[in-house]
């Protein structure tokens, strides 16, 4: 019951946490990667010896400003940079092997139109629109059998505005460590990781609500409906703060373990879900008692 007794503090928490994630994105807003912005793509490998990726970041950025080197397993290598002219072709394979004895091959060189990233960037927004539309369609649907005491779409607009929440402060988070840390930006990955964070978020949500849903059912005429939400509450958060934690730890691994394609990746996912556990639990149940209009009621 302490969740719900003292919301009135985690709702100005979460204010706090959103205005501040909507002012970082405003302000350090993060650079758009080539698959939206447009651009060339330059893959290739070495035959023995791979240069450090620090001192080809270096070599290439000065002779093409903003682009990033990624490796590929051992001896790949990936160069995302601006449209690319015959001549600064050339000068990016010869920036690529600072030594003899470190040729770089180029296997593959592609290039994305401005045409493309707009029409890529357009679908990144209408996939994240379209899954929270289908979400809050699945939510009232699934929990119309508690209308009873409470509409469903007020379960609906609880997880809404919850993953609102957990949209807008990891991207605020992204926003910081993009500003500070060169490299960080917004790709194909980003939004694959937002969806990630969508979906385990209402998972993780919906277990809480169900909870509810069932101890409704159950409950006598005289307990307050904050009880019913607070004790349903507490059986459940150990259950969601331990799933959380062990993805967590996964993402983890990935980020300090895994290959560097992959690591905004599970930057991005390891933050989502710590966001995500802290609405399903501190957000979602006292945000459904307040919009309900039920706190005190039986």
């Amino acid at each position: 019951m302490f969740v719900i007794k003292h919301k009135a503090i985690f709702f100005t928490i979460t204010a706090g946490l959103m205005l501040a994630s909507l002012i970082f994105a405003f302000v350090w807003t993060p650079g758009l990667s080539i698959e939206f912005t447009g651009g060339s793509v330059v893959e290739g490998h070495y035959a023995s010896t791979t240069p450090a990726i620090e001192t080809l970041n270096t070599r290439v950025s000065e002779i093409l400003p903003g682009s990033r080197v990624t490796p590929v397993g051992e001896t790949g290598l990936v160069v995302r940079t601006k449209d690319l002219s015959p001549d600064e072709h050339n000068k990016l394979i010869v920036a690529l092997s600072p030594e003899a004895s470190q040729q770089f091959v180029e296997t593959d060189l592609s290039t994305v139109g401005p045409s493309i990233g707009n029409e890529l960037r357009s679908k990144a927004l209408l996939s994240v629109i379209l899954v929270l539309a289908l979400i809050i369609l699945f939510v009232a649907f699934s929990f119309r059998s508690a209308s009873r005491v409470v509409s469903s779409w007020k379960f609906g607009l609880s997880v809404i505005i919850c993953l609102v929440h957990d949209i807008f402060v990891p991207v605020g988070i992204f926003s910081v460590i993009a500003h500070f840390l060169p490299g960080y930006e917004i790709d194909t990955l980003f939004v694959t990781a937002i969806l990630a964070i969508l979906g385990y978020s209402v998972a993780d949500t919906i277990v809480v609500f169900d909870r509810i849903r069932e101890n409704l059912r159950h409950a006598s005429g005289k307990e307050p409906f904050e009880e019913v939400v607070g004790r349903s509450l507490k059986e459940t958060y150990v259950r969601s703060i331990n799933t959380s934690l062990t993805t967590v730890l996964a993402a983890l691994a990935i980020l300090f373990f895994g290959g560097e394609a992959t690591h905004h990746f599970a930057l991005m996912l390891a933050i989502g879900i710590t966001v995500g556990t802290y609405s399903s639990i501190l957000l979602a149940s006292p945000l459904l008692v307040y919009i309900s209009g039920k706190s005190g009621s039986k």
